[in-house]
């Protein structure tokens, strides 16, 4: 049997680490204090800064959120003895990608254990969610998307691991424990950590039902959802008790929201993908506000909402277009390669699969519900898909390392149109070179007015 060279792959994986890294560095650095929310967000940080008491959820835009990552960034604050907000903004923002960095590191993990002979699949693996606009971008954020995310991204490899191989109890026990933790901090982040809870619970029944055992089974689910409650349910039980409600939707202080084109949702909204999707990837785009899938990809492979990258200009409209034909590969790739996993989970007592392609479902599932239910433009956001990463990246990675090695011609066009997606990534999310952002972040208010809001 051909043994596969490790070198150049393992030096190619280092490079591409090395770039991604220092990309988000410069990030970090250069991009200025926008962002979605940003100024609500600051408040909310400001306001624990000085008090560690929980503001109520209607006291300001952002403070229904969980509190996790407005503590993090408050005790950071702290730390540095309550510096200029600049400072305290760059030190969130550092944390936040550390830990966003980590989960690609989980995910690259996941494929070595699974497919230790392929490193060719590994070195895809992480340069997929390196070289991933949204993850990029959302690095630069001061918000709470990268941090959810990861402990999304941790406690589903932790589940992977977990299926793939047979322990102690004892350790099997702590696996349990390290998972219900990463669970319920994703949870004290973001309402959609339960997703990966969900996740957890789901896939321990199915593996433990198939293989008839029943009492560790029920053992590590009550371990997992002890703990997630325990560490990220309280918040949603003091919202019940002082509140009357778990989680807050539809506040007055959000009714500005309610203005926004379309408005309203239809069946075909989830059905229609226009060529404005590539044309024209901008959210307010006539036709993308009818496409709920145009727009999300628009905003997971570019940036749809002009948070990060200019408004407007022929250059940014060109970049695009060729980022988003360019990403038509990997994305093709995750779907045919989710496929693959549904039918290996439908076969298979063990293994990944099952809590990856359950995670897929559920928070697919839970982002149409939630955008049908908030029928706007601004509620269209991949970065509320960045809890599917590691699926993403287990899935496209093991279809395109199979493109890349079966036939020449078709390995030859693969690698080409990856390196030129990892290129003309780089080129657009490193802040400064190409482009940077002069005007107010997102689009003004009037834009979408004139487009007959309700």
């Amino acid at each position: 049997m051909k043994r596969t060279r490790l070198g150049p792959f393992v030096i190619a994986g280092f490079a591409l680490a090395a770039a991604g890294i220092a990309i988000r560095i410069n990030n970090l650095f250069h991009y200025p204090t926008l962002g979605f929310d940003v100024r609500s967000n600051w408040q909310y940080i400001e306001k624990l800064m000085s008090s560690w008491t929980l503001p109520a959820p209607d006291e300001g835009w952002s403070m229904a959120h969980p509190p996790l990552f407005y503590y993090l960034s408050a005790a950071l604050g702290r730390a540095l003895g309550h510096p200029e907000v600049w400072t305290t903004v760059v030190a969130t923002r550092l944390v936040s990608s550390a830990a966003g960095l980590a989960a690609v590191a989980f995910a690259v993990l996941l494929v070595r254990r699974v497919d230790p002979g392929n490193p060719r699949r590994a070195l895809i693996a992480g340069a997929l969610l390196l070289f991933l606009p949204v993850h990029i971008y959302m690095s630069a954020m001061l918000n709470e998307e990268i941090l959810a995310s990861s402990f999304t991204s941790f406690a589903v490899v932790g589940v992977g691991l977990a299926l793939l191989s047979t322990a102690t109890p004892r350790t099997e026990l702590i696996r349990a424990a390290g998972i219900g933790l990463a669970g319920g901090l994703a949870l004290l982040t973001k309402l959609s950590g339960l997703l990966v809870v969900l996740t957890a619970v789901g896939a321990y029944a199915a593996h433990g039902w198939r293989r008839g055992q029943v009492l560790s089974t029920i053992t590590r689910i009550v371990i997992v959802v002890g703990l997630a409650a325990l560490v990220g349910g309280w918040y949603y039980a003091r919202n019940r008790i002082q509140y009357g409600y778990f989680y807050p939707q539809h506040l007055a202080r959000h009714a500005i929201m309610h203005t926004m084109p379309p408005g309203e949702r239809s069946i075909g909204d989830y059905l229609r993908v226009p060529l404005a999707t590539w044309a024209d990837p901008q959210l307010l785009s006539p036709d993308l506000l009818r496409s709920v899938w145009g727009s999300t990809y628009a905003t997971v492979w570019f940036d749809g909402h002009r948070f990060f990258l200019p408004k407007s200009g022929v250059s940014v409209q060109w970049t695009g277009t060729g980022l988003l034909l360019l990403a038509l590969l990997p994305t093709t790739a995750f779907a045919i390669g989710l496929g693959r996993g549904v039918r290996r989970a439908l076969r298979s007592v063990g293994g990944p699969d099952t809590p990856l392609i359950l995670l897929t479902a559920l928070t697919l599932g839970g982002y149409v519900l939630f955008t049908w239910r908030n029928p706007w433009y601004a509620t269209i956001k991949g970065s509320y898909l960045l809890g599917l990463s590691v699926p993403f990246s287990f899935y496209a990675s093991e279809v395109l390392a199979d493109w890349t090695k079966n036939h020449r011609a078709l390995s030859r066009l693969v690698w080409v149109v990856l390196v030129l997606l990892v290129l003309a990534v780089a080129a657009t999310f490193t802040y400064g070179p190409l482009f940077a952002k002069y005007e107010r972040p997102g689009f003004e208010p009037l834009e979408w007015m004139s487009l007959g809001a309700p």
